[in-house]
């Protein structure tokens, strides 16, 4: 049987927040018996967008996340509130109006912070996929329709053609270690979760400095060579999609205008500033070819 999933691209989230209006706009004050109560005017929104900045002047990216209800397969709210929540056959997860009323234990039992408490009607409540509209014959949640980025992307496939299409494009779900088995995807989740190296690369020249453009970098592991770029035309490069553990990363720099390395630990995006050739012979500038 076909069920619904969601597809987030991370990337092109920019935070303008239409989806979050559009939700408050469809919800709040109105209510649809069967799916959900109204929703309250003041309290969270059930769709959320994180940020995450890393790296530092000026080398700096700045990610946005949307968040949501998972519609998990295997959902610890359902194990938590009973038959106050329901799983459609179509993949829908459905938190009951009525049935979870004074049932704020249920907000808790989500592991991804997606059920919000409305204080107003006493229940808790969460994004349930638009369902009221799906049902209507609507082929796209509220959230889709008013992105200006195409950041949201709802399909409906039976559970082989969602995994074969997960595997095919690279989709990955949030906290996969919980084995809640989400209905969330994301394309470019590595953005939100893994870290870059970044520097610019310069060089004394005629007693002028200036940043210097196809300088070959190359980031090592244990003597290890793990990646290759070549700076661009302002002198700088990056390496990004590595894990923020605490290992320990060597950037190397060849020019013909001479050679610089540096050392570092990537536990946040790092950016190294500005590395300096320095040529064969020379020994007195730190990280130059003299310098190990």
């Amino acid at each position: 049987m076909s069920k619904w999933n969601m597809i987030i691209n991370v990337g092109r989230c920019e935070n303008c927040h239409n989806c979050v209006i559009a939700n408050r706009d469809e919800h709040v004050g109105n209510d649809f018996p069967g799916y959900a109560a109204p929703a309250a005017a003041v309290g969270d929104s059930p769709i959320r967008i994180l940020r995450r900045t890393q790296g530092s002047a000026p080398m700096v990216e700045t990610t946005y996340l949307p968040v949501m209800c998972n519609h998990c397969d295997d959902a610890p709210c359902i194990r938590r509130a009973g038959d106050a929540i329901r799983k459609r056959d179509d993949g829908i997860v459905i938190i009951d109006p009525v049935k979870s009323r004074g049932r704020k234990d249920i907000v808790r039992s989500c592991p991804y912070g997606a059920i919000v408490w409305n204080e107003e009607q006493q229940v808790p409540q969460t994004w349930f996929f638009d369902a009221h509209l799906l049902d209507q014959g609507w082929q796209q949640p509220r959230c889709q329709q008013v992105c200006p980025t195409n950041v949201f992307e709802a399909v409906k496939l039976d559970d082989a053609a969602m995994e074969k299409k997960a595997e095919k494009e690279g989709l990955k779900v949030l906290k996969p270690n919980l084995a809640t088995k989400p209905r969330i995807w994301y394309r470019g989740l590595e953005r939100w979760e893994t870290c870059f190296i970044g520097g610019s690369v310069s060089a004394e020249c005629a007693g002028v400095v200036d940043c210097v453009q196809g300088a070959e970098v190359t980031l090592s592991q244990g003597g290890k060579r793990l990646a290759k770029a070549t700076t661009n035309e302002f002198g700088d490069f990056a390496f990004d999609g590595f894990p923020g553990d605490g290992s320990t990363y060597r950037v190397e720099v060849s020019h013909a205008n001479g050679r610089v390395w540096r050392d570092c630990v990537l536990s946040e995006s790092i950016y190294l500033g500005e590395l300096r050739l320095v040529r064969p012979g020379a020994t007195d500038a730190p990280g130059g070819p003299d310098a190990r």
